[in-house]
């Protein structure tokens, strides 16, 4: 069973590009669900398929498109939240239900790309290819140097933005690249597993390892390994079943937390 699963390069490059996924997921999904900030990543993911449409409106490839969208929308939140200039919620509405008016509109503009709505909102993970797969690994690499060098800066901003500001540290500066960060990585992922799944990857994993362990760098190597433990076990659901891997990934952990959750309430 398992031989005949790596005979497909469609499932290798599945398998590869969930497992760099997982890493990526288990460290910017903890500081989303650390600095609570579920709510804004909820907003950048779906703000993006603007830049969706708008790209297949262009000819040109549509994550490029979301991926300009998630970062403006990640900087949009941040800037009009300053200060008190917009209530935070406020701007992330907005910002939300404007970027996918946005998509739909181009959508519904660009002849033929109508069939492709239902990819770019539960995802493909076996339609990743090769390119995709090195994007994913380039992606982990470099969150996993920057979590470890610049551990403590991004401890303070998500645990106590007031303390950080007294710090040597510039809050606002780490704030706004780490949301630029839960934007691209967001993007990175709804090619896999779609904008409306995407944000189980993101915690679900998170809120699991969160009942065994409280420190944060713990909890993003234990949320990597739940996320790929998830990852891989839908996908191969998907694949005995037949059915939509993404689904079947958030059904995997979604089930996976009520069960720890029940069993550690006993």
């Amino acid at each position: 069973m398992i031989e005949s699963i790596f005979t497909y390069q469609f499932m290798t490059n599945a398998i590869l590009s969930m497992i760099f996924l997982s890493i990526v997921a288990g460290i910017v999904g903890t500081y989303i669900v650390v600095r609570r900030m579920v709510f804004v990543a909820g907003g950048i993911t779906h703000a993006s398929f603007g830049g969706i449409g708008i790209a297949c409106y262009l000819g040109m490839p549509p994550l490029i498109g979301a991926l300009l969208f998630a970062v403006l929308t990640a900087v949009g939140i941040e800037t009009l939240g300053d200060k008190g200039k917009v209530r935070p919620d406020s701007a992330i509405a907005m910002l939300w239900s404007l970027g996918m008016a946005i998509g739909v509109l181009f959508m519904f503009m660009t002849p033929g790309y109508s069939s492709n709505l239902m990819g770019f909102m539960f995802g493909d993970v076996l339609a990743v290819s090769s390119a995709d797969v090195i994007a994913s690994a380039v992606a982990a690499f470099t969150l996993v140097i920057v979590a470890v060098i610049f551990r403590r800066p991004i401890l303070y901003v998500a645990f106590s933005p007031s303390f950080a500001s007294l710090t040597r540290w510039h809050v606002r500066a780490i704030s706004i690249l780490m949301s630029i960060a839960v934007a691209v990585s967001l993007v990175m992922a709804i090619k896999a597993v779609g904008i409306i799944l995407v944000l189980s990857l993101f915690t679900i994993p998170q809120s699991i390892s969160n009942l065994f362990v409280k420190n944060m760098g713990h909890m993003m190597i234990l949320s990597s390994i739940i996320a790929l433990i998830g990852s891989l076990s839908g996908l191969a659901v998907a694949f005995v079943f037949d059915l939509p891997a993404g689904a079947a990934i958030t059904a995997f952990l979604t089930i996976a937390f009520l069960i720890v959750k029940l069993c550690i309430r006993k």
